[in-house]
C-alpha cells in the first residue's frame, strides 16, 4: 500500500478533500478537527463526516477509495498503532465504534453483510500514509473470506501463525470470543504479544474480521503482522475495497 498512487488516493479520501491534500499526512486530522467535530458542535462549517460522536470520541468519514469503505477516526490527535494512549484504561474503545458502525458499509451497499464477510484493519505506522489513528472497515477480500472459513476452527484464543500466507505475508491469529467486543480491546489484546516478541507497537498491523463458529457463536478472528524486510505490515491488504462478495453469495463450508 505504499504506492504514490495509493498515498494520494487514501490523502485524497477524505469526503470532498481538496487535491492539495494528496501530500499532506495530516490531511485526515484536519479533516475531522476543522470540518467534522465544529460541524457536530453547530459551527458554520461543511459536516464532511457520516457521523461524529461527540461523546464517544470519534468520527466516522467515508473513504473515496472503494465503494462502501468507511474510517473510523478519533476526535482526539492520535498519530496512530504506536500511540500508548491507546493502552491506557480510560481510552475509548476505538474498534468497538468501528464494528458497530459497519453499517455504514452495509448502508452504502443496500445490503446486510454476513459478519464474516466484514472487517477492521489498522496499519502500521511504515505501512500508512495517514499521522492520525484510522481503522479502515470494509469488506474482506473473498481469498481471505474463503480461508479463515477453512482454517478458522483451528483458530484458538492464544496467538499462533497462521497455517498459510495471506498476501505472502506469515500472519498470527487469536480467537476472540466477545461478539460485540464489550469487554475486549484488540489493542490492548497486541500488546503484549508483541512485548513478548520484542517488537515495537508501531510496527504492528491488526486486521479484526468477524467470524461465526460451527455452533453458530459469533466471535472475531485478530490477525496480526510485523514490519520486516519487504513487509510494511499493512492488514487492508486484506480488504477487498470493491467488495465484490456483495455482488455474490459464496457457500459456506
Amino acid at each position: 500500500m505504499r504506492s504514490v498512487l495509493h498515498a494520494c488516493m487514501v490523502s485524497l479520501a477524505l469526503a470532498g478533500a481538496p487535491i492539495a491534500a494528496a501530500a499532506n499526512p495530516n490531511a485526515l486530522w484536519e479533516i475531522v478537527h476543522d470540518h467534522c467535530e465544529p460541524a457536530a458542535e453547530g459551527a458554520p462549517v461543511a459536516q464532511k463526516c457520516a457521523d461524529v460522536n461527540l461523546a464517544g470520541g470519534y468520527a466516522v468519514l467515508k473513504d473515496l477509495v472503494g465503494i462502501a469503505q468507511y474510517l473510523l477516526i478519533p476526535t482526539a490527535r492520535i498519530s496512530g498503532i504506536e500511540s500508548p494512549v491507546l493502552l491506557d484504561a480510560d481510552t475509548p474503545n476505538y474498534f468497538r465504534a468501528a464494528w458497530q458502525s459497519r453499517r455504514y458499509v452495509d448502508g452504502k451497499l443496500h445490503r446486510t453483510l454476513p459478519r464474516d464477510e466484514i472487517s477492521l484493519a489498522i496499519n502500521s505506522a511504515d505501512g500508512r500514509t495517514q499521522n492520525q489513528l484510522h481503522i479502515h472497515i470494509d469488506c474482506l477480500a473473498p481469498d481471505v473470506v474463503r480461508t479463515l472459513r477453512e482454517i478458522g476452527p483451528r483458530i484458538g484464543t492464544e496467538w499462533k501463525p497462521l497455517p498459510v500466507r495471506l498476501r505472502g505475508h506469515v500472519y498470527s491469529a487469536i480467537r476472540i470470543d466477545d461478539a460485540e467486543l464489550e469487554h475486549t480491546d484488540p489493542f490492548k489484546v497486541l500488546a503484549p504479544y508483541a512485548a513478548q516478541r520484542g517488537q515495537p507497537m508501531g510496527d504492528q498491523t491488526l486486521l479484526l474480521a468477524g467470524a461465526v463458529l460451527a455452533d453458530g457463536t459469533p466471535a472475531f478472528y485478530l490477525l496480526n503482522d510485523h514490519v520486516q524486510t519487504g513487509d510494511w505490515a499493512s492488514s487492508e491488504e486484506l480488504q477487498d475495497h470493491t467488495c465484490a462478495l456483495a455482488d455474490r453469495s459464496m457457500d459456506k463450508p
